[in-house]
Parts: structure tokens; sequence; C-alpha cells
């Protein structure tokens, strides 16, 4: 995988870094001494051949190892998020970073037809996605039947379900939010234990996946 910033080396770990390359007037020099310190092997290159490695990369791109997914066997937490088929890699890193944050460790997603973990992904996480498994499954409703047989209760969230405010939530718990363009599948939302909704006031009447999974797992989760 190839990434670029600042900010994205510094949370990298560095045994995944492969090599970096670096413009020839990049002067960071905690970044420039942690990479001689490490025996980083790095390429100064010129920055017109950076921006066609990839744009907007703040004069450094690494060459990493690919993403190493979870398996479901991994989850530890009592609170595990479910995203079917979500596609906006900048809602993905904001997921995870919101996830992170209120302590959900495990998020499941699919293999096929869904947002994978990319540079975008991790850019959106702001350096979460190092302490959130993401579990990458080929049938989410064979993952959904083993968080049942595991003594979790299933929650999806869509429009038309119970305010979520109105629900004594389960102690093993599992939120899942649907794509940005079509909600929860038939399937996956049949397998559901119980649909959930926010109250919507004003005019707009749905909210960024994003959005309303920050709501929903602050709601659930305190």
């Amino acid at each position: 995988m190839r990434v670029s910033g600042k900010n994205v080396f510094n949370e990298i770990d560095i045994k995944n870094i492969k090599r970096v390359y670096l413009s020839k007037n990049f002067k960071d020099n905690k970044i420039l001494e942690t990479i001689k310190n490490n025996k980083i092997k790095y390429i100064i290159t010129e920055n017109n051949i950076m921006d066609k490695m990839i744009k907007n990369n703040q004069g450094i791109i690494i060459d990493i190892n690919d993403y190493e997914y979870k398996n479901i066997n991994d989850i530890s937490s009592d609170f595990v998020l479910i995203l079917d088929h979500l596609e906006d890699p900048h809602n993905f890193g904001a997921i995870i970073r919101t996830a992170e944050s209120i302590g959900i460790k495990d998020i499941i997603i699919p293999k096929d037809r869904s947002v994978s973990v990319n540079e975008t992904v991790m850019k959106a996480s702001a350096g979460a996605l190092n302490y959130v498994n993401i579990i990458q499954v080929t049938n989410l409703v064979n993952a959904i039947n083993y968080l049942k047989d595991n003594g979790y209760f299933i929650y999806g969230a869509e429009a038309d379900g119970v305010n979520y405010k109105n629900i004594n939530f389960n102690d093993k718990k599992c939120l899942v939010i649907g794509s940005e363009g079509n909600g929860i599948s038939n399937l996956v939302r049949k397998n559901c234990d119980e649909i959930i909704s926010l109250t919507m006031k004003g005019h707009v009447n749905s909210l960024n996946a994003s959005v309303a999974a920050a709501i929903l797992m602050y709601g659930i989760g305190d």
C-alpha cells in the first residue's frame, strides 16, 4: 500500500514501512531523524514524480505493507460495529476515528462491494486505525449469526426504527450501519434483532453515514 503525508508517517508502525520517498526540499527534522535512526530505506525524488505517484503528498510518500485484516475470532469487546457495504473511504475513516474514541475495538466489513482500508481511510482515521481491529468477512449474515451465538444483540440503524433513546441496550451489542445510498441490505435487516433510528425534526430527513454512526455510537455506548 502507498500512503503519504507527515501525520500518516508519524502514525504508522515503523515495522510496516518498506521504503520512503522524500522530495528534495523535505525539511521535517523529526521525520528525517526517525528514518535514519531506524535505518528505513529512503529515496530522494523529484516533486513532479512524487505528484504523479500521489497528489498533495507533503513531500513524503511511504510504501507500507498492506493492511492485515483481523479474523472474527479476534473480537474481544462487548460493542461491535458492522458496516454494511459502506462505500465512501472518508466516511469509513471518520467512523473508525469515532469508534476508537469511545472504546469500540472491532469493526466488521464485507469483503465485496465495500470500501477497504486504503490511504484515504488511513488519513481520515487520524491514527485511530492503529487501535481498532478491522475484520473483513465474506458474508455479513454469517458474521451476525456468529455474534448472536456469542451473546450479542444486533441493532440495525434505519430511518423507520424505534427511537434509540427508548431502548435498553444489551450488554453485548452490535450496531449495523448501512451504506450511504441504500442503507442496510434486506437480508442483513431481517437478521437484526431490533431496528433503531434517530429522531429527525428538521426538513432534512437523513444524515451522512459517519454522522449518524457517531451519534448512535455515543448514544448507545454512553
